[in-house]
């Protein structure tokens, strides 16, 4: 796997250098990648602004630079970076999903399984599990989170899961079902990770 890092001096840039058709990355830099080459591309939007690692497979070369196909798996932060680009994604707050990785454990059949979400908001969270639990399910989960001593206790139904054979990355959705007093605490966790995120302040194993 080839790593770079890919610096936009302004949001603005990732418009440039996205092309939303065909969900590929131009990466303006040589020599090019052998064509079929696994990407990783760690990129920071801005004057330390946010930072997004982005997988991906080196399609072509092109003048000055080659072009990186990104993978399916990660539309959600592509989506992530759209929304930041065009503003206002702060006050969007049912429409963001941030992009972090969690450690999560639910309660499923055979007992409690430890896993990590692949994205978060206030109003649910998607998990990463090859064994989803089956939809209108309710489970429990404990979240962990960076610099509190005690998990996020939430309880959630499923509402939606992914396979294995989705060509995706396979778990499940969960939509929160918590009291107010729940909510303004999951609400400011995912406010303050938000932040840390747009600052570029997150460890690098939340962004895998």
């Amino acid at each position: 796997m080839v790593r770079i890092e890919l610096r936009l001096a302004a949001a603005s840039d990732w418009i440039r250098v996205f092309d939303p058709r065909d969900g590929t990355l131009f990466i303006a830099r040589s020599p090019a990648p052998t064509v079929g080459t696994a990407v990783r591309v760690d990129l920071v939007v801005g004057q330390g602004g946010p930072r997004v690692i982005l997988r991906g497979t080196a399609i072509t070369a092109r003048e000055g630079g080659y072009v990186v196909a990104i993978g399916p798996n990660e539309r959600v932060k592509v989506n992530y970076l759209n929304g930041y680009v065009r503003g206002g994604l702060l006050d969007l707050r049912e429409r963001r999903r941030l992009p972090v990785r969690l450690p999560v454990t639910y309660g499923a059949v055979d007992g409690a399984q430890q896993t990590f979400s692949r994205d978060i908001n206030e109003q649910g969270i998607f998990i990463v599990t090859e064994t989803p639990l089956p939809e209108d399910s309710e489970v429990h989960l404990l979240l962990t989170i960076p610099g509190r001593e005690q998990a996020l206790s939430l309880t959630g139904m499923v509402q939606h899961t992914v396979v294995v054979e989705d060509e995706d990355v396979p778990g499940m959705g969960i939509l929160f079902k918590i009291d107010d007093a729940t909510q303004a605490t999951l609400r400011e966790v995912v406010d303050d990770l938000e932040r840390r995120f747009l600052a570029n302040d997150l460890p690098e194993a939340l962004l895998e």
